[in-house]
């Protein structure tokens, strides 16, 4: 079962070429990556607001159905681990690096510099930057993980697949997918997983650096990236050395007891009234117009398209690269539970979580800014640090932002080479450390080739591209996981 398939030859062999051709030829790497990014933006983002949305209707339909009763695993099975620690896990696996690194940022951008549909820097725009963050880190993004990870948990525990991708597609395909055609669709999901977890790997990168030279004067620079990229991979490759019930297990609880302890020093040393009642006020906006923002594509002109494509498909076609990554993650940690009690954490605690997180830094840095000191001025990964030093006890939060930032990395990593190293070995549930440590590295060769042909831009372009391939794959998994519950409620088994 540990033997290394031919997923992991051919993906490798790739990500080695990308790397390659990046390295040498890095001018050309970022026109023609920001060339095709805007196609698939242009053509595609119709089709990537419309998968989302489904993917959300799809989840809670499957909740609510007789199929909710059914068990991930048999029937006799019961959860490997704690709720608080499987939440912790699957948050940290799910979100990571980008709620610090946008927490403050992307509420800010919205309402000071380049609103939605409001006019920018008025009351309205300051709702609306907090309810599209809400609707960027919400309910869509974690369907989209459930019914991904929906479909690798019941196929592997339920019915005994190997954890593969390409397992989910056996009531479609059948056999096939033992040969050729499974093996390209795993090679999609490796590839789709390296290049999105690099995209995180490159923001934490970014964010440590620019913490980093605010509290102590150390250049924002690719040199300095370097050294932070090359430390925490030798501390996630210890990590992930060390197993996943100990290792992610810890560094999970971790992640959830520093991102807590942030957040209760915002609320409290913040503007505290303001924060409660703009939550109160924005989460109802959110949950009053989500459908108008679900199916929003700004088809006009004047409609504001370059906004939608620079942040709701861009988050899109993140979030459905790190699916693989995730949902094989979230279904390794959700063996022994029932369909509508997984669906129901995966869907509610993360969004409730980050909706209370975007309103106390996003309306944070609100308040710092009506207050006369701009923030925009700042680059995104300057912004919270910055914001911090308009806040009671600046110092301490600025060094608990960065050890939770580099937490956040360490984990996001570490789950990942599992993952990969799952797939790349006929989908074993514990896969060699020597493979574990080869995705390690790929990982973060591919995030430093990014950060030196264009920083962000070309990590933002990458993701939109790697994103549209296995969004095909999702909508087969969608069909054929809803053909295997059929059947397995028929049957009455």
């Amino acid at each position: 079962m540990k033997k290394v398939s031919k997923v992991f030859y051919i993906t490798v062999v790739l990500v080695i070429l990308a790397v390659a051709f990046g390295a040498a030829f890095p001018d050309q790497f970022e026109e023609i990556t920001g060339n095709i990014k805007t196609f698939v933006a242009t053509n595609f983002g119709w089709y990537y607001m419309l998968l989302m949305s489904a993917m959300v209707i799809f989840s809670i339909i499957i909740a609510l159905s007789p199929y909710g009763k059914i068990r991930l695993g048999k029937d006799h099975e019961r959860p490997d681990f704690s709720t608080a620690t499987w939440i912790a896990m699957l948050f940290s696996a799910g979100m990571g690096i980008g709620l610090v690194f946008y927490g403050a940022a992307e509420p800010l951008f919205h309402y000071a510099v380049d609103a939605p549909t409001s006019e920018e820097g008025t009351g309205a725009a300051f709702k609306e930057g907090l309810s599209y963050a809400y609707f960027h880190w919400g309910l869509h993004v974690w369907a989209m993980y459930a019914i991904t990870a929906l479909a690798l948990a019941f196929f592997q525990f339920r019915k005994e697949e190997p954890g593969l991708i390409s397992a989910t597609l056996k009531p479609l395909f059948g056999n096939k997918m033992n040969g050729p055609l499974g093996v390209l669709i795993d090679v999609l999901a490796v590839f789709a997983t390296v290049f999105g977890v690099a995209t995180s790997l490159g923001f934490g990168a970014v964010q440590i650096n620019g913490g980093l030279n605010h509290l102590f004067g150390i250049e924002i620079g690719f040199t300095a990236q370097f050294m932070i990229i090359l430390v925490v991979t030798i501390l996630f490759l210890a990590s992930a050395w060390s197993g996943l019930s100990k290792g992610i297990k810890y560094l999970s609880n971790t992640n959830m007891v520093l991102a807590v302890i942030l957040l209760i020093v915002v609320l409290i040393v913040g503007p505290t009234l303001l924060i409660l009642n703009m939550f109160t006020e924005t989460f109802g906006l959110y949950l009053q117009h989500i459908l108008e923002m679900s199916f929003r594509t700004a088809p006009l002109e004047g409609d504001n398209r370059s906004w939608l494509d620079g942040w709701t498909i861009f988050y899109w076609a993140w979030w459905i690269s790190w699916a693989p990554f995730v949902g094989m993650f979230i279904a390794r940690v959700s063996r022994g539970r029932t369909i509508r009690e997984f669906i129901t954490g995966v869907l509610i605690i993360p969004t409730l979580f980050v909706s209370v997180w975007f309103a106390a830094f996003g309306t944070t840095a609100g308040d710092v800014q009506n207050s006369g000191i701009d923030l925009t001025q700042y680059k995104t990964e300057l912004v919270l640090f910055n914001m911090f030093d308009n806040l009671p006890l600046s110092l301490i939060l600025s060094i608990i932002a960065i050890l939770l930032i580099a937490s956040f990395f360490i984990t996001s990593a570490d789950s990942a080479t599992f993952v990969l190293g799952m797939q790349s070995t006929n989908g074993s549930l514990t896969p060699p450390n020597n493979v574990k440590v080869a995705w390690g590295v790929a990982q973060s060769a591919v995030a430093l080739i990014l950060l030196y042909v264009g920083g962000l831009t070309a990590i933002q372009n990458t993701i939109i591209i790697a994103a549209l391939p296995f969004s095909f794959v999702m909508i087969l998994m969608v069909i054929a996981l809803f053909k295997a519950l059929s059947k397995e409620v028929k049957s009455g088994k």
